[in-house]
């Protein structure tokens, strides 16, 4: 055993080797942040064909709720069985479920696809980052995160153009099989370049934390998805699931404090440093998903853009963040210093927002899109940075669940924002039309479309135009509050030296030290 656990030392790879191995990862992460993006372009072609326009939020909440509940349990069969295994089931599982969701031919089979390439699509993001981890030494992985952050801009400009181009030109069914060649490549180039130890431990999988984790995980993202929207937030089902998850999350923990080989080892938040980016993940999860579901609403429903090229609309915001996540990443691997860059990020990002909160009837596309490069750059100082710190903050038997972790809080931290914004939103906008004596309650507001928005009476659309701007401003403003509380987090950080620093006494110092600790954390 102590062998096997020698073996999980990362090799030395010359930058070539990574560069290649990396064109795989690469094209993985495209295929799970495109996916929802190209799919919900189709969507309302979709349920034109299939029909059951009543289940359409479950398209999208099952693939969701697949993804989420999945993340730490890929996460932990990474650490377990070994990285380079799981990755490929997932990528093989994400691949047929595309394929079945686009033979689908009614709408419960879709729901059901998209749910089994959700469970494919949790081990993607995990994967691609714990291989990283695994291969690259933190203090040389910014230049390569750099390359995430791109591939995150393409895919939000990128997707929903697609998504147009493939419903226009060919059939809905082709935005689910355009995932096939795609993956087929990713697996090909993991398959032939990837060499990693091959793993297997004895100890017991936890099926029972998996299990509470997965219910805990699943309740909340209902509360998220259905609080507001289908239930009010004081009605029984939105209260039984907020006891459901209480419960099972309570039961998780005590679970976990027991068990053999724990699916979230809790001694992970005993490191403040991972606690603490795990809390700032959370909140630019919840700044920046919330962002981009209104922005693009303020721009069609009040500048009078189109909605034809929605994804260009992001693209001063993900310039920002693309441009300033290519800076910190070469800046930490020449320096090997990181601590500067989620304090600066959380305050550039609440200055965004809060400049963003000023947005108006009369606020000209050029200010606003100023306004969204800063909030675009604060991300960008931390997107990367709170992987990096996450992974750099545990033993490498743990990177898969490091990994898992910090991709998780960021969903949830999503799909919170998303929720809350949203409520806020809606109940400025009905207010602001209340208090200027135009009618339009939250039925009629909440199905207003841009080119619908045209045809109604002029005091109508001013009226819509002041209550739009009025719940920009609640959202933006609340923004800005929570990246305070990230500024306060950010500052508590402490300033660990990064593994594998660049000199070759601190690259051997570092491989001994990773081997003594895999000794001692090995079963």
């Amino acid at each position: 055993m102590a062998a096997g656990a020698a073996q999980d030392v990362p090799e030395t790879r010359t930058p070539r080797e990574i560069r290649v191995i990396m064109v795989g990862l690469v094209i993985t992460m495209l295929l799970a942040m495109l996916d929802n993006l190209i799919v919900g372009t189709a969507m309302p072609t979709i349920v034109g064909d299939l029909g059951g326009a009543e289940h359409l939020s479950w398209v999208v909440t099952s693939y969701t709720l697949a993804t989420a509940a999945s993340t730490p349990i890929w996460g932990k069969l990474g650490d377990l069985y070994g990285r380079k295994g799981t990755f490929i089931i997932s990528i093989v599982i994400f691949l047929v479920g595309s394929a079945l969701a686009g033979l689908s031919q009614t709408m419960g089979e879709l729901i059901g696809f998209r749910a089994l390439q959700g469970l494919g699509a949790g081990g993607l993001m995990v994967g691609v980052m714990s291989i990283m981890g695994a291969l690259v030494p933190p203090r040389d992985r910014g230049k390569y995160q750099g390359m995430f952050a791109g591939v995150m801009a393409i895919a939000m400009i990128g997707g929903p153009l697609v998504g147009g181009f493939i419903t226009d030109h060919l059939n809905w069914h082709w935005t689910f099989y355009i995932n096939i060649p795609l993956g087929a490549v990713a697996l090909l180039v993991v398959t032939a370049t990837l060499h990693l130890p091959k793993l297997r431990s004895n100890a017991r999988i936890d099926y029972l934390g998996a299990a509470l984790l997965t219910v805990g995980i699943t309740a909340l993202v209902l509360i998220t998805t259905w609080g507001g929207q289908q239930y009010d937030w004081a009605s029984g089902q939105i209260l039984g699931l907020a006891v459901l998850a209480v419960v099972t999350l309570v039961g998780f923990v005590l679970t976990e404090r027991r068990a053999e080989e724990p699916m979230l080892p809790l001694g992970l938040f005993r490191n403040r440093n991972f606690t603490l980016v795990s809390v700032i993940g959370f909140l630019v999860g919840f700044t920046m998903f919330g962002s981009v579901t209104f922005l693009p609403l303020y721009q069609q429903s009040v500048q009078g853009a189109s909605a034809t090229n929605s994804g260009l609309l992001l693209m001063p915001m993900m310039l920002g963040m693309l441009v300033v996540s290519l800076a910190v990443g070469q800046a930490i691997t020449r320096t090997g210093r990181y601590r500067i860059y989620p304090i600066l990020g959380t305050g550039v990002m609440a200055g965004g927002a809060l400049l963003l909160s000023t947005l108006g009837t009369d606020t000209t596309r050029f200010t606003s899109s100023v306004y969204m490069v800063v909030l675009g750059a604060g991300m960008g100082f931390l997107m990367q940075v709170t992987m990096l710190v996450a992974q750099n903050s545990v033993e490498l038997k743990d990177m898969g669940v490091a990994s898992s972790t910090a991709t998780l809080f960021r969903t949830i931290g999503g799909s919170f924002g998303v929720a809350l914004f949203g409520a806020l939103f809606t109940n400025r906008v009905t207010a602001t039309m209340t208090d200027l004596g135009v009618s339009g309650g939250k039925e009629q507001t909440a199905q207003l479309t841009p080119s619908v928005l045209k045809t109604l009476p002029a005091a109508f659309q001013n009226a819509y135009h002041h209550a739009v701007s009025n719940g920009i401003h609640s959202v933006f403003l609340w923004g800005a509050v929570v990246s305070v509380v990230g500024i306060a987090a950010a500052v508590f950080l402490k300033e660990v030296p990064l593994r594998g620093a660049g000199n070759a006494s601190g690259a051997t110092a570092d491989a001994g030290e990773g081997s003594a600790t895999e000794l001692a954390g090995a079963h």
